[in-house]
């Protein structure tokens, strides 16, 4: 059998999803259980072969598997990574720890910074400088060097972060330390900022090293394993693994800079936000994930979301600016709020009802899962509330324990505030859907966007059932719920293409600017990116190129990304350039300053191979009759504000629903990864490509 088949595997806090897609027939299967977080590659066999045994596939029929993971951003979350050393310019020691100066909370005496992930005694100087010309001042001392070295390998390091001044311009020194590293302790992971994050801004880059080598060697085990794991299964096609910036690359690329995978798996479900919304027409979106473990919300404009050139990592304080490790490397930009499926409540000291951000994860789970848990959940409330079938959790895989949801509620939730049990329920409910729908709120603000303009794309396995009342709060056009919701990020990494971006500093004034010198920076990006497109087997025109620059007026601290065209640049180029800026920052700002010269700072380039079509419509899922009567499989009691009491509520079987067909609510839509509510008055009509589409209750 040919290698046709390909593979999308992400695993999230609770669950691991799977989605396996027939090249050939568009042939689609999805696959959920629980994550095993003790050894996230066990799961992932776990969940492979039992994919591979339903649909009837040989193991060697698979020619790829995309993946995505929290792996590197759980480990510096958790601080369960590497012991990490430092080497840097002599004076600038404590610049990791000194930071930007600033408090992220100027009114609170009490804060203690994010302390950095190599601590002072494991942070050592060099005598060596370079100007901001790259050119050099002091050579580097390389007796000294390799003393130092010795220091941090007596006190046991497991990584060496190597981050000198103004490398970005020269990486002469620090390639030349990376070259000693591995000459005295060859299996030492070792990362030169110059080739992690080659950019200006000192603890940025310091910040984005450190983090790199801190979870190198943890990701590299992983990555390992899970390569023995599939050759062992007989899996001989190319594994690729997700970028935060949306893009795929090689378990190579993987291995040497880890910190680019930190948000992976969200952003695989933010791309399949934006191909929805390339699909059904619709100009801009708010993607809507809500996991087990945690709940994302990012803008999609022109079919596309948007990406952040920088992001914190750990905030002590999820909504503060400054709380969290900086790391500078492409995302997707999002807020993540701990609000998940598995989201524990609890009542705190003064009486209040609080849901998250801790959660019951896989292990040991909500108390309704019966594997040991008894926290009340969010997913313990959806169940008291009838909105989820106990039977068919997973498809009948997993049976809930009502029981133990009931004596969780009652005893942690109903019993300390004086309310009955459903009252109990639809507290935890609305808080949850209250927190996840300002944490949207604030997103759309923080980026200048009306959100009641942009419909609701809500998945994940608890994201459709919680879609509806968060759509009412944001006051969204519509709520639009694609078919196999429960796993739709896997679907997002099979969509995604191989990319990978480039950066370069090289301050310019535009009126200024030494056009060759951006010409050959441009140039030596771009070959660089075809050298690893070419080993993948992308080459020629199938080869995407993407130029920005980040602009600003001169005198300012901070850029915008602005687009800069194709071809060669030169003094017949400042027009455009001023234009496209002129555009980014009045989208931003409001206005423009008028005679202020623009210059810019990073020059940026992005190299893509194409993307991938997939039909999730097609190979035996997609309904071939039935409208509303054949879908209906029973009615049961659930729990809606708007009619204030339990009503008989009719429960359609989502792979009976036909395009065309038409719900009215209240109602429940049932698939095996994820449940689909509606709330009286609520309008249902389901696309061509199986997508059910909302209309709000006005």
């Amino acid at each position: 059998m040919p290698a046709t088949y390909r593979l999308g595997v992400d695993i999230g806090g609770t669950f691991t999803d799977l989605v396996l897609i027939d090249g050939t027939t568009g042939a689609v299967r999805v696959g959920k259980l629980l994550t095993t977080p003790k050894d996230p590659a066990q799961g992932v066999e776990t969940g492979i072969v039992r994919l591979l045994e339903e649909m009837g596939v040989p193991a060697r029929a698979v020619g790829s598997l995309i993946h995505g993971t929290t792996l590197a951003t759980n480990a510096l979350i958790e601080r369960k990574g590497a012991r990490t050393g430092l080497i840097t310019t002599r004076g600038f020691r404590d610049a990791l720890e000194i930071g930007r100066e600033g408090r992220y909370d100027m009114y609170d005496l009490f804060i203690d910074p994010p302390p950095p992930l190599a601590p002072r005694h494991l942070r050592r100087e060099v005598d060596e400088r370079l100007l901001a010309d790259g050119s050099v001042k002091t050579p580097l001392d390389e007796g000294a060097a390799r003393q130092v070295v010795s220091e941090l390998l007596a006190e046991g390091v497991e990584g060496v972060a190597v981050c000198l001044l103004h490398a970005y311009r020269n990486p002469v020194h620090e390639l030349r330390l990376g070259t000693l590293l591995r000459e005295m302790a060859p299996s030492l992971p070792v990362s030169c900022s110059s080739d992690v994050v080659p950019e200006i801004r000192e603890y940025e880059r310091a910040s984005t090293t450190v983090a790199n080598v801190y979870v190198m060697p943890l990701m590299a085990k992983y990555v390992e394993e899970l390569e023995r794991k599939l050759a062992e299964l007989g899996i001989g096609g190319q594994l690729y693994i997700m970028l935060s910036s949306g893009g795929i690359a090689l378990p190579g690329t993987a291995k040497r800079v880890p910190i680019r995978l930190v948000e992976s798996g969200p952003a695989a479900g933010a791309l399949a936000a934006a191909r929805a919304a390339r699909l059904a027409g619709e100009p801009r979106l708010l993607s809507f994930d809500m996991g087990g473990t945690t709940a994302k919300a990012c803008v999609i404009d022109g079919g596309e979301p948007l990406v952040a050139r920088e992001f914190e990592v750990a905030r002590a304080d999820r909504f503060k600016k400054g709380s969290g490790l900086p790391i500078r490397v492409p995302v997707i930009e999002m807020i993540e709020i701990g609000a998940g499926g598995g989201s524990i409540a609890r009542v705190d000291r003064m009486g209040l009802l609080k849901v998250g951000p801790e959660s019951a994860g896989a292990d040991p789970g909500p108390a309704c899962y019966a594997l040991g848990g008894r926290e009340p959940t969010v997913t313990d409330a959806d169940l008291l509330l009838g909105y989820l079938d106990p039977d068919f959790f997973l498809g009948g895989l997993m049976r809930l324990d009502v029981e133990a949801a009931r004596r969780a509620v009652a005893e942690r939730v109903a019993a300390p505030l004086g309310l009955d049990l459903t009252e109990a329920a639809w507290g935890i409910h609305r808080v949850v859907n209250e927190n996840m729908a300002a944490a949207a709120r604030i997103h759309g603000i923080e980026r200048g966007k009306d959100l009641r303009a942009y419909p609701l794309f809500a998945f994940g396995g608890a994201g459709p059932v919680h879609a509806w009342e968060i759509g009412k709060i944001l006051k969204v056009p519509r709520v639009l719920l694609p078919f196999g919701a429960g796993a739709i990020s896997a679907f997002g990494l099979l969509a995604a293409p191989l990319a990978f971006d480039f950066v370069r500093t090289a301050p310019q004034r535009l009126d200024q600017a030494e056009w060759q010198s951006v010409n050959r920076l441009y140039d030596e990006m771009e070959a660089e990116g075809r050298r690893i497109l070419a080993a993948a087997g992308v080459t020629g025109s199938a080869v995407g190129i993407r130029r920005t620059a980040e602009m600003r007026y001169v005198g300012q601290g901070h850029e915008v990304e602005v687009p800069v065209p194709l071809g060669a640049l030169g003094p017949n180029s400042l027009d455009v350039l001023t234009l496209n800026f002129e555009t980014a920052y009045r989208a931003l700002y409001g206005r423009t300053a008028q005679g202020v010269a623009i210059e810019a700072l990073n020059w940026r380039l992005v190299v893509s191979g194409p993307p991938h079509e997939i039909r999730m419509e097609g190979g035996g899922v997609r309904a071939t009759t039935g409208g509303r009567p054949d879908a209906l499989k029973r009615r049961r009691p659930a729990s809606f504000a708007e009619a204030g009491e339990f009503v008989e509520t009719p429960v359609y079987d989502r792979y009976r629903l036909a395009p065309g067909a038409t719900v009215e609510g209240p109602a429940i839509v049932e698939e095996r990864e994820s449940t689909a509510v509606i709330g009286p008055g609520g309008h249902v009509r389901v696309d061509e490509g199986l997508m059910l589409h909302v209309e709000l209750l006005r």
